[in-house]
C-alpha cells in the first residue's frame, strides 16, 4: 500500500480555452474528429487532499453548486482509480468550484487530472506523465491535456495531443459566462463536418492580428443563430479591444484576449447577468 510522503496538499486546477475548433469529420462510432488548440488559463478551482482519520474516502464540494452524485464526480472517479490501481488509502477531498460548469472551460476534467497529479506526489508513486495521461484518458477525452498543461493541438476526438509553439504569456483573458446551457449533443447536431484547409498549429503561431479566419470555432455559426446573446457578447469583446475573441469549446463561455488587464477589467462591467473573470493567459501553469 502507498504511504503518505506529505500530510496534505492543496493545488489549483486551472481552466482551458479553445483557440480555434474545427469539426473535421463524423466517425463511424458516432463521435467526431476535431482539431483545436487547448490553451491553459489562470482561472482556477481549489483542491485540497488530506488523510482520512476515519478510514472512509469522502468528497466535499464548495463554491459553485455541483449537480452530480459524489461517486460520479470526476474527482472521485480519479481518486477511485488511484486507489484501485496504486493502493492509495482513504482520503478526504475538498473541492472549491470557481470555474463555471457547462462552459467549455474544462473545469471538471482539470479537477480530475489534478487529483491524479496530487496523489502521485503525495504518495511518491513516481508515475511519469505518459502513465498519468493514460489514466486520465479513461476519465475523459480532454483530461490528459491537464497533465501537460501547456498549449497543445488536440486531434482525434480531442484526445491526441501535440505540443504547439506559441507564447501568449503576456496577454490576459476576459472570460464571460452567460446563463446559457448548451448540451454537447445539440452543439454537434448543428455543424457540418469538413476537413481543415489550413494548419491550425501554424495559424496560432502567428501574431494575433494574423489569425483571421484560420482560427475559428465551427460551433459558433449554429449556436450563435440559436443564442444571439452569445454573438452579441463576442462582438462586445471585439469592440472593447480584444485582439481575438471566440467561444470556448461548445460553449457557453466566451473569451477575449487583451494586451492589458486594465482594459479587460473595465470592460467586464458591460456584461450584466454574466459571470466574468479577468485572468492571465499563462502558457504553463505546472
Amino acid at each position: 500500500m502507498a504511504v503518505f510522503k506529505q500530510r496534505h496538499m492543496i493545488t489549483f486546477p486551472n481552466a482551458k480555452v479553445n483557440l480555434g475548433l474545427n469539426i473535421v469529420e463524423r466517425r463511424p462510432d458516432g463521435y467526431h474528429n476535431i482539431e483545436t488548440v487547448f490553451h491553459p488559463i489562470a482561472l482556477c478551482d481549489v483542491l485540497e487532499i488530506v488523510p482520512s482519520p476515519d478510514g472512509a474516502t469522502s468528497l466535499h464540494c464548495y463554491g459553485n453548486p455541483v449537480d452530480c452524485p459524489v461517486e460520479k464526480n470526476l474527482v472521485m472517479r480519479a481518486c477511485r482509480l488511484m486507489q484501485a490501481q496504486h493502493g492509495v488509502p482513504a482520503i478526504h477531498l475538498h473541492l472549491y468550484k470557481h470555474i463555471p460548469d457547462g462552459a467549455g472551460l474544462g473545469g471538471g476534467s482539470s479537477d480530475a487530472t489534478h487529483t491524479l497529479l496530487m496523489l502521485n506526489k503525495m504518495y511518491d508513486l513516481r508515475l511519469d506523465d505518459a502513465t498519468l495521461a493514460q489514466m486520465a484518458a479513461t476519465i475523459g477525452a480532454d483530461c490528459p491535456f491537464f497533465v501537460y498543461n501547456r498549449p497543445m493541438l488536440a486531434t482525434g476526438i480531442g484526445d491526441v495531443f501535440t505540443p504547439v509553439t506559441m507564447d501568449l504569456s503576456t496577454m490576459v483573458a476576459l472570460v464571460v459566462k452567460p446563463p446559457v446551457l448548451i448540451p454537447t449533443r445539440e452543439a454537434y447536431a448543428g455543424v457540418t463536418p469538413a476537413p481543415s484547409t489550413q494548419s491550425l498549429a501554424e495559424a496560432v503561431a502567428r501574431r494575433l492580428e494574423q489569425w483571421g479566419g484560420a482560427v475559428k470555432n465551427d460551433f459558433e455559426r449554429s449556436i450563435f443563430a440559436q443564442h444571439p446573446q452569445l454573438a452579441a457578447i463576442k462582438q462586445q469583446l471585439i469592440d472593447g479591444g480584444a485582439r481575438y475573441a471566440a467561444m470556448s469549446g461548445s460553449g457557453s463561455a466566451l473569451f477575449g484576449i487583451f494586451d492589458s488587464d486594465i482594459v479587460a477589467d473595465r470592460l467586464r462591467d458591460n456584461f450584466d447577468g454574466c459571470d466574468t473573470f479577468v485572468v492571465p493567459m499563462t502558457a504553463n501553469l505546472n
